[in-house]
C-alpha cells in the first residue's frame, strides 16, 4: 500500500485487540492550487518567520504558545505535548453501538478506511469486523489525532472498515439559531404539487462518477487559455443571472423543462452499454 497512513495504533473489543492503520479515505491532489509569486520577477515567495522586535528568526527559535490573556503566553515545548498520552493515542477502544439514524449528520465529518496492520492482525480483525456486521450498528470509539480526541464512527465495508471521525457537540452550532427567524408561513398548495411533480421528474440513482467540479474545469480551462496566450490577460464568461419572474410561471416553466430533459435522459440511456451493478455495501 503506497500511501502512508494517518494514525497506527490497535483496534479493541472487549479483550479482543489487533494492530490497525488508519488511511484518509479522501484526496486533494487533482485540486488545482495556486503559488504566490513576485509580480516582476515571478520568483516564488518565501515567507519568512518575523519576530516585529529582532526581524527575521530561525525556525529552530520558534516555540509554541497559548494565549491565556492580551500579549501573555504559556510557552510549552513539543515534548511537553507529546508527554500527554491518553489511552486513545494508541487505542481505538470501541465502548458502544448504536444504529446510524441516531447520529446527527451535522456531527458526521472525514472518512477514513481502517486496516489490519500486519498479517498477524488479520484474523482478530475478521472477527470484530464480522462481529460488527451481525450487529448491525456502527461502533464508537475515541480517537487522538491533530492533538484533538474525537469520537470515531466505525462501519463494515468489504474487507475493512469505513470510519468516520465525529464532530463535538460544541462544535455544531444549533440549526434554530440559523432557521428560528424563518417564518413559519402555509405555501400554495398548487405550487408544492408542481414542485413535487419536479422532484420527480429530476429522481435518480446516486452515482458519484457523474459529479463533476465545474469551477475547477473552469480554472483549468482559464490557465491553459493563459498558457496558450503567453500570460495575456484572459477574462471568463460571466454567467447569466437568474431571472426574478412570477414563481407559479417559474414552477411551470421548470416543469416543462425537466419532462423534456428526462426524456432525451432516457434516450442517451438507451443508447448507452449497460453499466455493471456496484458491489454492494457490507453492513
Amino acid at each position: 500500500m503506497a500511501a502512508r497512513p494517518t494514525w497506527q495504533g490497535h483496534l479493541r473489543l472487549s479483550l479482543v485487540s489487533c494492530p490497525v492503520a488508519l488511511y484518509t479515505a479522501t484526496t486533494r491532489a487533482n485540486d488545482v492550487s495556486f503559488n504566490m509569486l513576485h509580480k516582476d520577477t515571478h520568483n516564488r515567495i518565501r515567507m519568512i518567520p518575523t519576530d516585529p522586535e529582532k526581524g527575521p528568526v530561525e525556525r529552530s527559535d520558534i516555540v509554541k504558545g497559548y494565549q491565556y490573556e492580551k500579549d501573555r503566553y504559556v510557552v510549552v515545548s513539543q515534548e511537553e505535548i507529546d508527554s500527554v498520552r491518553l489511552e486513545s493515542t494508541r487505542i481505538i477502544d470501541i465502548d458502544k453501538f448504536v444504529d446510524e439514524e441516531e447520529i446527527d449528520r451535522l456531527y458526521w465529518n472525514d472518512p477514513y478506511f481502517l486496516v489490519p496492520d500486519g498479517k498477524v492482525a488479520v484474523e482478530a480483525f475478521t472477527v470484530i469486523r464480522e462481529a460488527m456486521e451481525r450487529a448491525g450498528k456502527v461502533a464508537l470509539g475515541r480517537i487522538v489525532m491533530h492533538q484533538r480526541e474525537r469520537i470515531l464512527a466505525m462501519e463494515p465495508r468489504d474487507n475493512g472498515l469505513i470510519a468516520y471521525t465525529l464532530r463535538t457537540y460544541d462544535e455544531v452550532r444549533k440549526p434554530e439559531d440559523f432557521f428560528g427567524e424563518i417564518p413559519d408561513v402555509k405555501p400554495d398548495e398548487k405550487m408544492v404539487d408542481i414542485a413535487a411533480k419536479i422532484i420527480e421528474q429530476a429522481e435518480g440513482d446516486f452515482d458519484p462518477t457523474g459529479f463533476t467540479d465545474h469551477y475547477e474545469k473552469a480554472l483549468r480551462a482559464l490557465i491553459a487559455e493563459k498558457e496558450k496566450s503567453s500570460g495575456r490577460k484572459v477574462t471568463a464568461e460571466e454567467p447569466k443571472e437568474a431571472e426574478v419572474i412570477d414563481l407559479m410561471e417559474a414552477l411551470r416553466r421548470s416543469l416543462g423543462e425537466g419532462g423534456k430533459r428526462r426524456e432525451v435522459g432516457k434516450r442517451e440511456a438507451a443508447k448507452a452499454p449497460a453499466k455493471k451493478a456496484p458491489a454492494k455495501k457490507r453492513a
